[in-house]
């Protein structure tokens, strides 16, 4: 697929410090590629450099075919921002704000109002637009600050740690919202230090810490590459004589052990071959539950950098 972002050996320096160190990635139209790293790892940097928003020390950027510079206008267009800290107007009403951004963005009469009545109804505002932004939830506010992002109708959205501060339930709608971006076609860039989040919303997620790109793929291809395993528990209902010959001579089980519960088996791709592997039980013993513990993003970043993610 086409590229909507090429990032390119993008560094950044302050004094001695090494912010961004060749940081390379691409995103195409229609997936949503989370950047995944503790605080001050460089993500933020990462976003600025893109945006034009900071100069780069070194590396290109390029968006929809454009080549992005802090001097850059008509290309950055194709860009939607949504920083970390919010970027509304509290004594304006949710529509008052968005239809405002949405004259900056050079939208005036029915293509404003339609572009505003679209956003309103993408973040779940359409009740309150008329109620003044500085009266909403932390979570409301985050949702409003997505959908200026939104009103110009961007090629590549970037959203730079938007749940930092709001309630679970909260984050639960801003994190529905992101869901839905991917399905129109947007590129979106997602920076979180919340593992789960990446998990939940990312096609690909880019590990980054002290300014590198420590590796990138999906959640699967980053397990793999740690040679971490799915580990599945079968909760029985009796004796599981032979049962454990049985399971370790089928393919691919690295492990089959009895447990406090009845069986554990640990394995690459668990979702592939749990019904072969139920059926094998079923044929020995009772099966009363089932359940399987897939290895996380947590465990990767632990294995490549020696700590936790939140360290």
């Amino acid at each position: 697929m086409t590229a909507v972002l090429t990032a390119d050996r993008l560094a950044k320096s302050f004094g001695d410090r090494k912010a961004v160190d060749d940081v390379t990635f691409e995103i195409a139209a229609g997936e949503t590629y989370g950047l995944l790293g503790p605080n001050g790892a460089g993500k933020t940097t990462t976003i600025s450099m893109i945006c034009g928003l900071l100069h780069k020390d070194a590396g290109t950027v390029v968006v929809d075919g454009n080549p992005i510079e802090v001097n850059s206008v008509g290309a950055r267009e194709a860009l939607g921002y949504v920083p970390q800290d919010l970027a509304i107007y509290p004594d304006l009403s949710a529509g008052e704000n968005l239809s405002f951004f949405a004259s900056l963005y050079g939208l005036s009469g029915a293509e404003r109002q339609k572009a505003v009545d679209r956003v309103l109804d993408l973040t779940g505002l359409t009740d309150r637009a008329k109620d003044k932004a500085g009266e909403f939830s932390g979570g409301m506010k985050r949702r409003l600050n997505i959908g200026i992002g939104l009103l110009h109708g961007p090629k590549l959205l970037m959203l730079d740690e938007p749940t930092v501060g709001v309630d679970p339930q909260s984050r639960n709608a801003i994190l529905d919202s992101v869901d839905a971006l991917g399905t129109e076609g947007l590129a979106v860039l997602y920076t979180t230090h919340y593992m789960e989040e990446a998990e939940r919303l990312c096609d690909r997620v880019g590990i980054i810490d002290q300014g590198q790109l420590i590796a990138e793929g999906t959640r699967r291809q980053l397990v793999a590459t740690v040679g971490q395993r799915d580990r599945v528990t079968l909760e029985t209902g009796g004796h599981v004589d032979g049962l454990i010959d049985r399971l370790r001579a089928l393919p691919d089980v690295d492990q089959a052990s009895v447990s406090d519960a009845g069986v554990e088996i640990v394995l690459p791709d668990a979702a592939g071959r749990l019904a072969e592997i139920i059926s094998v039980v079923a044929e020995h013993t009772v099966v009363k539950g089932v359940a399987v513990h897939e290895p996380d993003l947590e465990a990767v970043f632990l294995h490549l950098t020696g700590k936790a993610l939140r360290d």
